[in-house]
């Protein structure tokens, strides 16, 4: 992952240097097929576990970095980006700091991110307006949120489509006004903690053994987040009867998930862990119960 202070351009391509080349695919005894594979022109590895036809052609470094450029300048030219690799190319746009929103107080603050995705898995491109959080450390994609999400034709040759991509991209900015309305909303609702937690994870049918064990030390991981938080945004300090802001449970969950969760073997580096947040389907499940309390 780099987050080095270049031109945007320079960044991915420093970052991304390296082709993502097809070759034909053979059967046994060397046996030609109609299909190809995707292969890392640097390790040689196998992009992705889907193989492809001969009319396919892959995106390029050139195709990411016109992506970057458009929402560089859909956001005034003012970005830093920071670039991954897991099966196709992931860009982390963070816009000007005076897009912030103070959710609570002055320690409470959150900032406009966009993640754009570029895959070899035959999806179209996506890019996605989510928001860094201050007081965990969190950035969250909210999946249910209208206009937060956009798709772009996966094609090659995206930078004759410089317009068109930009024009996507201003769409996207604009939503952010979208999300924080759901985020002061979310703010303003309250929810029980516990009853929050067992809709998410259901309590154990057993009295002991080891799933007992695993949700009684989840709960426990996730309200000692909860107050920290709460010390840390300078909010009181959470009651006998667990009562929150639906915006603290989420996040709460969001970021145990990002942060503390047990990963598995390969995501455990930073940006692995904001896409396994992104992608979980207990922290989807969090943000539909939030936005419904």
């Amino acid at each position: 992952m780099s987050s080095v202070s270049q031109t945007v351009s320079d960044q991915i391509r420093s970052t991304f240097d390296f082709s993502v080349d097809k070759f034909p695919l053979s059967g046994p005894d060397g046996m030609s097929t109609p299909l190809y594979g995707l292969f890392r022109s640097d390790t040689g590895t196998m992009v992705s576990s889907r193989s492809v036809t001969s009319r396919y052609v892959p995106h390029t470094t050139d195709d990411v970095i016109a992506l970057s450029e458009a929402a560089d300048t859909a956001f005034d030219g003012d970005i830093d980006v920071r670039c991954h690799f897991r099966n196709g190319h992931y860009v982390d746009v963070k816009p000007n700091r005076e897009d912030r929103l103070a959710v609570y107080g002055t320690q409470d603050n959150i900032w406009p991110r966009v993640m754009i995705r570029a895959g070899y898995d035959g999806e179209s491109f996506r890019a996605s307006l989510g928001y860094y959080r201050d007081a965990c450390r969190n950035l969250a994609m909210m999946s249910q949120v209208s206009g937060t999400s956009v798709c772009i034709r996966h094609t090659s040759g995206l930078r004759g489509k410089m317009d068109e991509l930009i024009a996507t991209f201003n769409t996207l900015k604009n939503s952010w006004s979208n999300l924080t309305d759901v985020v002061q909303d979310m703010q303003s609702r309250e929810v029980v903690l516990t009853e929050f937690l067992n809709e998410l994870y259901p309590q154990p049918e057993q009295t002991e053994g080891r799933a007992v064990t695993v949700h009684r030390n989840r709960t426990e991981a996730i309200v000692r987040r909860v107050m920290r938080e709460r010390l840390t945004t300078n909010r009181p300090t959470m009651g006998h009867d667990f009562r929150i802001s639906a915006w603290e449970a989420y996040n709460a969950v969001q970021g145990y998930v990002q942060h503390d969760a047990q990963a598995r073997k390969g995501f455990t580096g930073e940006f692995d862990r904001i896409l396994r947040a992104s992608n979980d389907i207990t922290v989807r499940k969090a943000e539909r119960l939030a936005l419904a309390a």
